[in-house]
């Protein structure tokens, strides 16, 4: 209860006073508890704040004009709205220890991965920083939580034959164009059912996708995709603008999860594990790396905003570092 008063002071004050005024008040408020106990903070109420629903929208509402999408902006929501209801504190009287305690019960209770956890930190630290930056608060309790480790796993590529198995069992030709677009441009799923039949150049083999953040970018793919692509659309008889869209009548626009269905059916029937839109990606991203095509450049054909990210997509082999050792070291 002391440290919740203390921290409201410093929050009201800290709007007042400079760095060093505010390192001379917290001295005077230690040596002021110093051995005492409150029973009620009462009194200590202020009228006029904002409560955590109220800074939580205004918190969206800024991510939103960054330029979060609102799958994003609705994982910022449904986290922060759990913690709160968990902590059932205001965001002034929230504490480090708070925090440590909550993503620990959090995991406990939720089996959740490492992964997961140090996702829902990145959240609160975020929130909690802009808290500061906006004179919410006057310092974030998150800053002191460090980023949480993971351990590496390798995940898995397709190989060669695996991609010419699904090319050959594919029931029909519009699953094959879906297979070949994914192989050959490295795009998301969600990128190529927005697709539309006039994002797409046969000349110059590419098209304008609309990637997170509604950024676009060009994505190119080969002779076989366009030539698969050309003859599922002449096959097409209806009217919708979209480049894929379903099996049967009204035929309409394929959504991921028509997708994600598909290739599962067929990974099953092949006996392929784990045959998923964003293995693609990553076999996409491996390949280029380890013919030599520069990390920038793959950056680039994957719309990623930092480097750090395509190297997670890409795994460097095994015989190629054998290869390299033997030519730069051995």
């Amino acid at each position: 209860m002391v440290n919740q008063v203390k921290n409201e002071i410093e929050q009201q004050m800290g709007m007042v006073l400079n760095n060093e005024q505010m390192g001379l008040l917290q001295k005077v408020l230690e040596n002021v508890f110093l051995g005492k106990e409150i029973r009620s903070l009462k009194k200590l109420e202020i009228s006029n704040t904002n409560s955590n629903k109220e800074l939580l929208q205004l918190f969206l509402e800024a991510k939103r004009v960054e330029g979060c999408s609102e799958k994003s902006i609705g994982y910022y929501r449904t986290t922060l709205e759990t913690m709160f209801q968990k902590m059932d504190k205001s965001v002034k009287q929230i504490e480090t220890e708070d925090l440590r305690a909550y993503l620990s019960v959090y995991q406990q209770n939720s089996k959740a991965s490492k992964v997961t956890i140090d996702n829902i930190r990145r959240i609160l630290s975020s929130f909690f920083s802009w808290l500061e930056d906006e004179n919410y608060i006057l310092k974030s309790p998150a800053r002191r939580i460090h980023k949480i480790r993971t351990g590496y796993t390798v995940k898995e590529t397709y190989t060669d034959e695996e991609l010419e198995m699904m090319r050959d069992h594919c029931d029909t030709i519009r699953d094959l164009a879906i297979i070949d677009i994914l192989a050959s441009t490295g795009m998301r799923v969600g990128e190529l059912t927005k697709l539309n039949i006039e994002d797409v150049d046969f000349v110059k083999r590419e098209c304008i996708v609309l990637g997170k953040g509604d950024k676009e970018r060009k994505v190119y793919f080969d002779a076989k995709t366009k030539i698969h692509l050309k003859r599922y659309l002449d096959d097409r008889t209806d009217y919708n603008e979209a480049l894929f869209v379903t099996l049967n009548q009204p035929y309409k626009r394929l959504k991921i999860s028509g997708v994600e269905i598909r290739l599962r059916a067929l990974g099953r029937k092949l006996n392929i594990a784990k045959v998923y839109p964003h293995k693609f990606r990553r076999t996409l991203a491996t390949r280029a790396i380890d013919k030599g095509m520069p990390i920038e450049q793959v950056q680039v054909l994957l719309g990623h905003t930092k480097i750090d990210t395509t190297l997670q997509y890409a795994m460097v082999s095994q015989n190629n570092v054998k290869l390299a050792h033997q030519k730069f070291i051995s």
